[in-house]
This record gives structure tokens, C-alpha cells and sequence, in this order.
């Protein structure tokens, strides 16, 4: 058996952290049942005691693939995704009186509650700031030749973009920030993730492509995610069910299932820092 580099183990970790990430959402979710009973969907278990688990694995998932994000498509894909990742942690779903137990909602539409609108303050606050600061380092690793700059380049110019958006939009309209930006937040991150597993079947990287079983995987988690996204928000929006969080919990164990082939295919590779 060939010995394992510090880096190969490293990134090993890494890989079974973020498929741990949905796993410990799911299970947070699972635990808060019995006193908070069964809310309208998984975001709305950010207002229970799921709410460290919660906020944490999404954080926790946000730096592992920007670790694992690797060259070409996938990479920008991966990296916006872990852009994404914190703001669905931070910004809170609008809640309706009533629908979580012992919340209080002083609003007559949908809405962030007063105390949990003062930490998204916070939280945006220094969200925005650990952005710019890494988008900052990026720059500068890029002039010195540290970093490959048309291999980030376009990684960092939409980091500048959102970083910019989500200020503007906090700025000037947070009220539009507060309404959507959970959802929008989410629907991203997993569109993006169909996005890589697309791009894993039609574009894979030269070294270590994935086997053609493999292939046809990832295209049905692709077709798979999209669907699932697409039927949520029709019911949901359209005919008002309450399918939401059926959809969410589907959305994350694909989230899993891709990520575990990600771990399997490329768990050997023998510089796993450059093909992420």
C-alpha cells in the first residue's frame, strides 16, 4: 500500500468533513422535532435549538470547498457555492406567527423577528469584511505569482460582485435583503452544485476523469437537483403546499450522495491540491 502524504490526508479530512455537513443539518433537524414539532421547512429550524448545528455545519461547508474547489469550471462553480454557504447561515428565512413555537412574530407578513434581524446586523457586518479581506489576500497572492491569476480571476471578480451586491442591497433595500436573501442564498448554492456535477460528467478534469458509471451519476444528481428545486418551488409558490421542507431534505442528501462520489473518485489522487 503506498504511503499517504500530510496533504493527501489532509484533504481527505476535509472531504468527509463537508459530506458530514448535510448529515449534521439533517440530524439537528431530527433532534429539534420532539419541542419545536415539524416546521414548514429545514430553514426554519434556525429559530429552534438547530441553530448552532445549524449556522456551523453551513460555515464549516463554505471553507471546505474553498479548500477542495480545484481547477477549471468546477472550481469558480465551488467557490461561489462556498460564497454562498454563510449568507444562507446568517440571513434568516421569514417566519409567519405562529409557525415556530415559542417565537414571537410582530409582523402581519412574513418576517425576520426583531431580536434575530439585530444579529444579522452582525453577522452581515462581518461577513462582508472577512470577504473583503480575503478577497484582498487573493489580489495580492495573484501580483506576487503565488496563485495563477487566470485560474482565479474569475473566482475573484465574482467574489467582488456579490461582495458589492450583497452590500448595496443591505444598504439600500434591506428590507428586499431580509425577504429573499435566505432563499435566494440557497437556491444558488444548490443550482451551482447541479452546475458542478454537470460539469464533473461533460468537462472532467485530465487527470483521474471520472468512470463512465460515474458520469451517468453525476448527470442524474444534476437532473435530479434541478427537478427537485424546480417541483418545490412551483407547489410551493404556485399552489401553496407545504412541500418545502421534503424539498430541502432531498436537495441535501443529493448535496451528499454527489459529494461522497466527489470523495470517492478522486480519495487516491496524488496531488490532491490541484485537482481539488
Amino acid at each position: 500500500m503506498a504511503a499517504v502524504s500530510t496533504s493527501q490526508r489532509t484533504y481527505r479530512y476535509l472531504r468527509l468533513t463537508l459530506a458530514g455537513t448535510p448529515v449534521a443539518i439533517m440530524l439537528a433537524v431530527l433532534f429539534a422535532i420532539p419541542d419545536a414539532g415539524v416546521l414548514p421547512s429545514v430553514s426554519h429550524y434556525f429559530y429552534t435549538s438547530a441553530r448552532t448545528v445549524f449556522s456551523a455545519a453551513l460555515v464549516a461547508a463554505a471553507a471546505c470547498l474553498l479548500a477542495l474547489s480545484g481547477r477549471g469550471p468546477q472550481r469558480v462553480l465551488l467557490d461561489v457555492a462556498a460564497l454562498l454557504a454563510p449568507l444562507i447561515a446568517i440571513i434568516p428565512a421569514p417566519i409567519s406567527a405562529g409557525e415556530v413555537p415559542g417565537v414571537a412574530v410582530d409582523c402581519a407578513a412574513p418576517c425576520v423577528p426583531v431580536g434575530f434581524a439585530d444579529d444579522l446586523d452582525n453577522a452581515l457586518a462581518t461577513y462582508l469584511v472577512i470577504g473583503a479581506v480575503v478577497l484582498a489576500i487573493g489580489l495580492v497572492l495573484a501580483q506576487r505569482g503565488d496563485i495563477a491569476l487566470r485560474d482565479t480571476g474569475p473566482t475573484l471578480a465574482l467574489a467582488a460582485v456579490l461582495l458589492v451586491g450583497v452590500t448595496l442591497v443591505w444598504t439600500l433595500a434591506p428590507g428586499l435583503l431580509v425577504r429573499y436573501g435566505h432563499a435566494i442564498a440557497a437556491f444558488g448554492f444548490f443550482i451551482l452544485i447541479a452546475l458542478v456535477a454537470l460539469a464533473e460528467a461533460l468537462r472532467p478534469a485530465d487527470t483521474n476523469p471520472p468512470a463512465k458509471r460515474m458520469r451517468t451519476g453525476y448527470i442524474a444528481i444534476a437532473i435530479a437537483l434541478v427537478l427537485d428545486l424546480a417541483v418545490t418551488v412551483v407547489l410551493a409558490v404556485i399552489f401553496d403546499l407545504p412541500v418545502v421542507l421534503v424539498g430541502e431534505l432531498i436537495a441535501l442528501a443529493l448535496f451528499l450522495v454527489f459529494w461522497m462520489m466527489q470523495t470517492a473518485q478522486k480519495w487516491s489522487l496524488a496531488d490532491p491540491a490541484l485537482q481539488g
